[in-house]
């Protein structure tokens, strides 16, 4: 939260909350010490922001309903719009509440497509070809519609400064012919500034930079993963090995299918702290399976200094940004208790699931 709160004074940008990499409400007291604005892309997660966070609320959605638009607005701080049609469609209530409720301005804004793309796994890149996020600058050629007054991109994944840099530039030669025009641009997600190894300076000279090209613009930015980088070890332990074509699979008390999709959606390999590095080399190597009955909820392989046996203890590291978010009950598969350990390295339960959370789901 520190090195997230210092690029936001010395880059004068407004940083906000991204709850699709982590939901955890639990937590929210913690990082409201330092941030209460957020973005969200669906109700729940702007009533999730309203209830436990804060009441600025940037929402952005691919597409708004009939039903669903008017519960946004009168949650919403800002309203993003994925294209010129959804806008022209929705505007209208947003001016005629506006005009209702002259003490709380909610603000309009257009996603575009700076089609850049520096992401190389196509699930996570918005700006893959044929992307469905954002208006193309070929239809903004003479300027926005009356009422728009930010735009919104979303380009990076995890990404550095020098991505940023690389996408701004992209993004200036589409659209810069608009930013004089409007009051805010917000930079989506995927600024992994609190990664070892960020330079963070480079970002803070880059906002200043674009502050003194655009002194008309508020900047914004609403990471995900750099909220919780590096938090949420899940522990698993060993329960069977079975061996077959000369693969050992280590099944555990966890399934990558219900618990941790990423790693079978990017896919990723999360570190394991009682595993060797990545390029050792030994005789006892597995993979591990999950313990759903899916066939491929597997990943791997890891080397061990010795061979793995039940009741062997596991800890996957890094295992909470967009993995708590994601989980399911494929299967029914019981949910892992989720513990908040405190400075001092007190613990304290959070949430225990039980059948019942199964049943309700399913009811």
């Amino acid at each position: 939260m520190s090195i997230l709160k210092n690029v936001e004074q010395k880059g004068n940008v407004k940083i906000i909350m991204a709850f699709k990499a982590n939901a955890l409400w639990k937590t929210f007291p913690i990082i409201a010490e330092y941030f209460t604005a957020s973005t969200a892309s669906s109700l729940n997660e702007m009533k999730l922001s309203l209830e436990f966070l804060g009441n600025e609320v940037h929402t952005y959605c691919p597409v708004y309903t009939d039903k669903s638009f008017p519960e946004f607005l009168k949650g919403s701080s800002h309203i993003t719009f994925n294209s010129l049609a959804q806008f022209n469609k929705f505007y209208p209530q947003i001016k005629e509440y506006n005009l209702a409720n002259p003490d709380k301005h909610v603000s309009a804004g257009l996603r575009v497509n700076p089609h850049c793309s520096v992401i190389e796994t196509d699930i996570y890149n918005p700006c893959v070809p044929g992307s469905r996020f954002g208006e193309k600058s070929e239809n903004l050629a003479n300027g926005l519609p009356d009422g728009l007054e930010g735009l919104h991109f979303h380009a990076l994944c995890e990404s550095t400064s020098y991505d940023l840099e690389k996408v701004l530039h992209a993004f200036k030669q589409e659209y810069g012919h608009l930013l004089p025009h409007i009051k805010w641009l917000n930079m989506g997600g995927g600024h992994l500034m609190t990664r070892k190894g960020y330079d963070t300076d480079h970002l803070i000279s880059l906002l200043n930079n674009l502050h003194k090209e655009y002194p008309n613009l508020q900047i914004i930015m609403e990471p995900g993963s750099a909220f919780t980088w590096q938090t949420g070890d899940l522990v698993t332990e060993v329960l069977d090995i079975v061996e077959d074509a000369g693969i050992k699979t280590a099944i555990i008390d966890a399934s990558f299918a219900c618990h941790m999709p990423d790693c079978l959606e990017m896919p990723y390999k999360p570190n394991i702290l009682e595993a060797m590095p990545e390029e050792s080399i030994s005789e006892h190597k597995y993979r591990l399976g999950g313990n759903s009955c899916l066939s491929g909820d597997f990943t791997g392989d890891w080397c061990f200094e010795t061979a793995l046996k039940p009741g062997k203890r596991l800890t996957l590291l890094d295992m909470n940004h967009y993995t708590t978010v994601k989980t399911n009950m494929f299967n029914g598969i019981q949910h892992p208790s989720i513990w908040l350990s405190s400075q001092n390295g007190n613990l304290s339960l959070l949430r225990e699931f039980t059948y019942d959370d199964y049943k309700s789901r399913m009811d």
